[in-house]
């Protein structure tokens, strides 16, 4: 496998992996033999996602570790919201105002109305405070948005006056919704559904411009093929760019540059130097 690693993403490659949950436990044990191996495949920034207040400390631990390598995301995961949500919020926003913690994005936030509706209102507040945090801190979102699509579609539309920008992380949806987050001033996160077998995500990705699409692995859910169901490892990002450059025609090299490019726009990258 590393030799295929290293023939897909050659060292002077910089790939930028959006959205990964560095800190979950399937990562015990290897954690860092696995970021290092990403590293040198050309992965360069992992982007990680908050959950709630329990996951802060295991993602600030990690930037502290690899700073300028794993950038920290805050927010409240809508599968998250419970009864306390308010207290939640409160503690996540108290990490927030903390400018020693260095968000790079709040998230991640959204709507999930896939398995459970019961605090399906309580989703919905939490997210437009959140994106009410967002505009006020002038920092992107990272929204999830797991059968609900439309209904966070929706809300941007209405609360437009707050020019919030971000990603729709793990993008699955249809062309109409692309074309629309894309009028919204919003990028794809692109995963490993690309690879799948009869998604049809391939075919929407031919039709989009590569300025709107970002990469990343969701680690450690949605392994690319050829390792769907199992542990989506760091390294697995240059699957995924590998199967957009197919799609697309291009070279991975460039796919590299243009995905990693839109990563440093959305986020503010430009000030991390660790891609020499």
């Amino acid at each position: 496998m590393k030799s295929q690693i290293g023939y897909l993403c050659p060292i002077q490659m910089i790939l930028t992996d959006t959205h990964i949950h560095l800190y979950a436990e399937e990562y015990e044990g290897d954690r860092n033999e696995l970021i290092t191996t990403a590293i040198d495949a050309g992965v360069r920034r992992f982007l990680i996602p908050n959950i709630d207040s329990t996951s802060v400390a295991g993602m600030l631990g990690l930037a502290n570790s690899f700073p300028g390598i794993c950038l920290p995301m805050l927010g409240l995961h809508p599968c998250y919201v419970k009864e306390n949500f308010r207290e939640e919020l409160n503690l996540i926003y108290s990490y927030l105002s903390d400018a020693g913690t260095g968000a790079v994005a709040i998230g991640e936030i959204g709507l999930d109305f896939y398995w459970d509706l019961t605090f399906r209102e309580q989703q919905e507040i939490a997210l437009k405070e959140q994106f009410q945090w967002a505009s006020e801190l002038n920092l992107p979102v990272a929204i999830h948005s797991r059968n609900s699509t439309d209904e966070v579609i929706a809300i941007l539309k209405e609360l437009k006056s707050l020019n919030l920008k971000g990603v729709f992380h793990c993008f699955s949806g249809d062309m109409k919704q692309a074309e629309t987050i894309i009028d919204l001033g919003f990028y794809l996160g692109i995963g490993g559904v690309v690879t799948f077998k009869n998604s049809g995500l391939d075919k929407i990705i031919a039709q989009l411009p590569l300025s709107n699409l970002l990469l990343e692995t969701d680690g450690p859910y949605l392994a690319p093929a050829p390792f769907r169901g199992k542990r989506n490892e760091p390294s697995y990002l240059k699957l995924i760019a590998a199967k957009v450059s197919e799609i697309k025609g291009v070279s991975i090299e460039e796919i590299s540059e243009i995905t990693t490019a839109n990563a440093d726009r959305l986020f503010g990258l430009k000030r991390f130097s660790n891609d020499q």
